[in-house]
């Protein structure tokens, strides 16, 4: 007989001086709970799906969305007659009659609601064509796609005789589906001539940017081969101003926003994939070249409505996204984010433009002039990086 006695060890047990049960790897490790994401990354879940964000992203998100309905109310508060900002709030619900509350809901009220729409979709458009080309120079501002809608709108301003009407020329579309059919091109072009067995990020603002100059020359065609008066509305409204809007302005750009946002929101964890490269992104299963069509197709959609509710208001689709960067601290601009901060900027620059100056500077003007620094210095940067 064996000096050892003793029974036998079940190697499912503990052993010997190890107290408490075997985990199950399928259930939360300790200090996890369940329904919860791992630690860094909070969320919520129902049922399979799941929502994940980052405290720094949410704080940075709903601070932006609350200084953006601060300046709603201050942007219809503003103009030639003062109104003030707690009569704005009752009017805005509905609780205050008479000359204010007609000069808040129809007078300013459009205004600034396109100048909030416009702002969300092109800093969403703008995170998600700088994210899916993995460069800061990837805006639609500068890979064709609003040099294609401003083409469309242009031509329908030039057919429709000067007007502004949604509804008198291209097909009964007006300006918003000419710039959308003329932004779809642009992408087409664009995305055509650069693919090569797939479409690298490089490739695509190359393309874009010499897209983009043809464009232009288009524009500027159409505009030396109009009549004065169609040539002086159309040089107006590519300026990019908030002055000739409405109700019927607002309408399909809320539209275009409703139904465009949320899905682009619904691509935010493709998009993550995405970021890894290409290789990596197909072998967990994601259809990268598919993905990338979806994105582009968002973005080109939400860009198209901004130029026809507002002409080509630039540099906002490249300054939101890298501000939205750097201040959540991601790896890509969070889109949400991006999206506020749209707003916020074009909110800001109509507001200063029109209480800094005696006269109404158009909005576009003022952004160009915040973000063109901004580009200088952007790729004075990447020059000395890439001098290291």
């Amino acid at each position: 007989m064996s000096a050892a006695t003793g029974t036998r060890r079940d190697p499912e047990q503990p052993s010997a001086g190890t107290t408490g049960t075997r985990r199950d790897p399928e259930q939360p490790s300790a200090g996890t709970h369940a329904g919860r994401a791992p630690a860094g990354r909070r969320g919520v879940r129902v049922g399979p799906v799941g929502l994940a964000w980052r405290p720094r992203v949410l704080c940075w998100t709903v601070g932006a969305i609350v200084v953006a309905l601060v300046l709603v109310v201050l942007g219809v508060a503003v103009g030639s007659t003062f109104i003030a900002p707690g009569t704005v709030v009752r009017a805005l619900f509905g609780a205050e009659d008479g000359p204010d509350g007609f000069i808040v809901t129809t007078l300013r009220l459009p205004r600034v609601l396109t100048g909030t729409l416009v702002g969300l979709v092109l800093g969403t458009a703008g995170a998600l064509t700088q994210t899916v080309t993995r460069n800061p120079l990837g805006t639609p501002d500068i890979i064709g796609v609003t040099s294609g809608a401003s083409v469309g709108a242009v031509a329908a301003i030039v057919l429709g005789g000067g007007t502004y009407s949604v509804s008198s020329v291209v097909l009964g579309g007006g300006i918003p589906v000419a710039a959308t059919i003329g932004a779809l091109v642009a992408a087409a072009a664009v995305y055509g001539l650069g693919w090569r067995g797939g479409v690298q990020s490089y490739r695509l603002v190359l393309v874009g940017i010499g897209v983009s100059a043809t464009l232009d020359a288009v524009t500027s065609y159409l505009l030396v081969r109009a009549k004065i008066t169609v040539a002086t509305a159309a040089s107006q409204w590519l300026v990019g101003s908030l002055s000739s809007t409405s109700w019927t302005t607002v309408w399909p750009l809320l539209i275009v926003a409703a139904v465009c946002v949320p899905i682009a929101l619904a691509t935010s964890a493709a998009l993550g994939i995405g970021q890894l490269g290409d290789e990596v992104a197909t072998g967990v299963g994601l259809g990268v070249q598919r993905h990338r069509l979806l994105v582009l197709a968002l973005a080109v959609v939400l860009t198209a409505a901004a130029v026809a509710a507002a002409g080509p208001i630039g540099f906002v689709a490249f300054v939101v996204p890298q501000v939205a960067l750097r201040l959540a601290g991601t790896n890509r601009p969070p889109l949400l984010l991006a999206g506020a901060l749209g707003a916020v900027l074009v909110l800001g620059a109509d507001l200063l433009a029109r209480s800094a100056f005696p006269w109404q500077v158009p909005v576009g003007i003022v952004t160009t002039v915040v973000g063109a620094p901004y580009l200088i210095w952007l790729l004075v940067r990447h020059r000395k990086e890439m001098s290291r």
